[in-house]
């Protein structure tokens, strides 16, 4: 059985990122943690959509908010978050989710198995969403086998009155 050694990651450890309209920190890696989960922080600036809408077939994520209201759309199902909830997005399933509040928001995301972190990796190597060809986005998904629908975030943004990078209120 493989052990790790005990750690306490601080508020402002782990290498951090900007995935182009969410930001990221990386706290616990798959390796770390035997390939059963892997932590990642995301802060949120008010109104903004974290991606459009998307499906992962491997993972599962579980969101724990920290600060902020969040939204999510979890098939046709609308929830909003406050701090100390937790929402599931389970795998198979379309979501997307955003800060629902005028303040920051910021969460915890709980990624189960680990391996899809290793994809907001690449991602801010890239320079975030906006900087990435459309091709290069294409390939990066079908790697970490997820589904995404670029052409919801108009009617996301309007639903929701959310930002996204290049897409006005």
């Amino acid at each position: 059985m493989q052990t790790t050694a005990a750690k306490v990651v601080g508020s402002r450890d782990g290498k951090a990122g900007f995935l182009g309209s969410i930001g990221v920190r990386f706290m616990l890696g798959g390796k770390e943690a035997g390939g059963r989960f892997a932590v990642v922080e995301h802060p949120m600036s008010p109104h903004a959509l974290a991606a459009p809408l998307h499906r992962h077939t491997r993972e599962d994520e579980y969101s724990y908010i920290v600060e902020g209201r969040v939204g999510a759309l979890l098939g046709e199902e609308v929830v909003i978050g406050g701090p100390g909830d937790l929402i599931f997005k389970p795998r198979n399933e379309w979501h997307t989710f955003w800060n629902a509040g005028d303040e920051p928001a910021r969460l915890l995301e709980i990624i189960s198995p680990a391996g899809f972190e290793q994809f907001f990796v690449e991602l801010v190597d890239l320079g975030g969403v906006m900087q990435v060809e459309p091709d290069v986005l294409a390939a990066l998904c079908a790697r970490y086998e997820l589904e995404m629908d670029p052409g919801s975030v108009p009617d996301l943004i309007q639903r929701f009155e959310l930002q996204f990078p290049g897409m006005p209120i």
